[in-house]
């Protein structure tokens, strides 16, 4: 869903090609979806920085993982910041968006929490579990949870993988896939939820002290730029990643997360 602030943003916008050669400018700031929490934390700093090189940005905050494609696709925005590789990658496969990354930005290692069960091994046989819906998501959660005993998957399962690639489940635990922005309210209801790590820090989980399992820190999901594809030569992209990975950012972000939100630049 997109928020009331973002829809009075986009409305107000002219569409990207009429002004193309003039993005970045005050009077047509470079437009970049974020999702609400880190993301939207880390574009302020970003912002600030790209000021001094005399590039504007506009920040477009949205509260759910599909729209922020769907407005890049759409020219409303110019790129966007929210999501890791293999989440892009199944949405510009599933949904022909024309979309590209074109540098990383931060990485948000997925963790299991729970409000009934201090560890993993804890969680009962017949145990409700809840992970993302989306794809990418889904199967990135179902490798944690096997990774920590509740499960096993077939060999070589990774973020493509389903419920059908279960193939040992002796504690006959119950999967139930949720959007992801709604697992932690789920909390309550479900033995065990893998909730990513910028939706937990909306709903006060601190991934570090909160979660009973998370993932490596060299986790491969790394958070990327994306722009459309008619884009990615442009001059703007080079300097908004400049930006971005910047050593002030990268501070920002170890000093304001404390290890739940890790740079990946």
């Amino acid at each position: 869903m997109i928020t009331r602030r973002t829809l009075g943003v986009l409305t107000a916008l002219a569409p990207a090609a009429a002004f193309a050669q003039d993005i970045g400018t005050a009077q047509r700031p470079l437009r970049i979806g974020v999702t609400a929490g880190p993301h939207a934390q880390a574009m302020e700093k970003v912002r600030e920085i790209a000021a001094r090189d005399g590039l504007t940005l506009r920040i477009v905050e949205f509260t759910d993982y599909v729209q922020p494609n769907a407005a890049l696709a759409a020219g409303d925005l110019d790129a966007n910041s929210y999501q890791h590789q293999p989440f892009l990658d199944a949405a510009v496969r599933d949904r022909r968006l024309p979309l590209v990354a074109v540098g990383k930005t931060m990485i948000f290692p997925m963790g299991l929490y729970s409000r009934r069960h201090k560890t993993a091994e804890a969680v009962p046989n017949g145990a409700r579990v809840a992970i993302p819906n989306d794809p990418s998501n889904g199967g990135r959660a179902l490798v944690l949870l096997a990774k920590n005993g509740l499960f096993s998957l077939k060999e070589g399962a990774d973020h493509s993988a389903t419920v059908a690639d279960i193939t040992a489940n002796p504690r006959r635990i119950r999967v139930v896939e949720l959007e992801a922005a709604q697992l932690p309210r789920a909390l309550e209801e479900v033995d065990l939820a893998a909730i990513n790590t910028n939706y937990a820090i909306n709903a006060g989980l601190n991934p570090v002290r909160d979660s009973i399992a998370i993932e490596d820190k060299d986790s491969p999901y790394a958070n990327v730029i994306v722009v459309r594809e008619q884009d990615k030569g442009a001059p703007w992209v080079r300097r908004l990643l400049a930006a971005y990975q910047n050593d002030e950012v990268k501070k920002f972000v170890e000093t304001t997360f404390q290890g739940s939100v890790v740079p990946a630049f």
